[in-house]
Formats: structure tokens, sequence, C-alpha cells
């Protein structure tokens, strides 16, 4: 068996900064939207994940990847969600072994009060300290390290890339499946 490649100094710093954030930020972004929205971060990433999809409607294993959720997980949180009138489900019509989950006119009004709140909070916690070019380093460093742990492209940011708008803003695209929806009122 071959020795391990330890970790120099650099790398130890960088591990242990990269550790922190990952700790730090999700912990973060749940306080804020617990307060100011009553809702996990997970929620939230339901929501949004429903609200930025044609017609606010998505398979619940798509977003059960979309959420990095098991359907199990994914089912109780949907399952609160329809009690509050914020989801419902329904049979896939185009193969009924699937359900799909909808945001209803509530739900989308409940993700659309949430994400001002939100957005400041990611804006103030990880873009404000940065500079445009760190920004797009970071980015690209996120991308490099997601390739690599998520190789088949299940993560939030490769699912978003397939939505309308390709995900290329966070939550200002909230809504982007709601054609017609003042039609349904």
């Amino acid at each position: 068996m071959e020795d391990p490649r330890w970790l120099d100094a650099d790398e130890t710093k960088t591990w242990l900064a990269l550790v922190s954030l990952l700790i730090r930020l999700p912990a973060a972004l749940d306080t804020q939207l617990q307060r100011d929205a009553g809702l996990s971060h997970f929620e939230y990433q339901v929501l949004s994940g429903l609200s930025m999809s044609p017609g606010r409607t998505l398979r619940m294993s798509t977003l059960a990847k979309f959420a990095d959720s098991s359907l199990p997980r994914l089912s109780q949180v949907i399952a609160r969600f329809e009690k509050r009138g914020w989801v419902c489900r329904s049979s896939d019509p185009e193969d009924g072994r699937y359900t799909l989950a909808t945001l209803t006119d509530d739900g989308f009004d409940k993700v659309m009060a949430a994400a001002p709140g939100h957005v400041s909070e990611v804006r103030r916690l990880v873009f404000d300290s940065l500079t445009k070019a760190q920004q797009r380093q970071l980015r690209a460093i996120g991308d490099r390290v997601i390739h690599t742990v998520d190789p088949d492209g299940s993560c939030p940011a490769a699912i978003a890339e397939g939505l309308p708008g390709g995900g290329a803003t966070l939550d200002r695209n909230v809504g982007a499946g709601d054609e017609g929806r003042e039609a349904r009122r």
C-alpha cells in the first residue's frame, strides 16, 4: 500500500478554509431564511427549483437531485408544503411511474417573498467581499472541484443549467416558469 500524499502546510490552510466555509456558510444561510421567511435553506432550494422550472413543475426525482435530497426526505417536505398550499403533486401524464411537484400561486408568492432577503444575505456573505476577478476564480474553482465530486452532473448548478435562463442569475429568474400565472388567478 502506498503512503498517503499528505497535505503540505499551504494545502492544509486551504483545506481548513474550505471546510470552515462548508460548515459556516450553510448555517448562516439557514439562520437568515429561518428568521426572515420561516424556511430552511433546503426548503428554499426546493421552492426555488420549482419556481425556475417550466410551468413551475418538476418530477420529484429531478427535484431531489436539484435539492441534493433523497426522495423520502423530499417527500416529507413536499407533504408539508402541500398542507400549506404551496405545492401540489400529480402523476406525470407522460409516464405515470413518475410524480410531478408543481408550485402553486401561494408557493410562488412564498418564494418571491423570501428571495430578496436570501439574495441580500448571499451577496453580503459571499460576493461583497470579493472582486469580480475573485468571483470568477471562485466559480472556476467550484466548477472544477464539483466536476470531480459529481461527474454525472446531478448537482444544483448542473441541473439549473438545463432550466430556462440556465441558472444564470440567482433568484432574479425565480418565476421563470411562471408564464400564464395571471391567467390562472
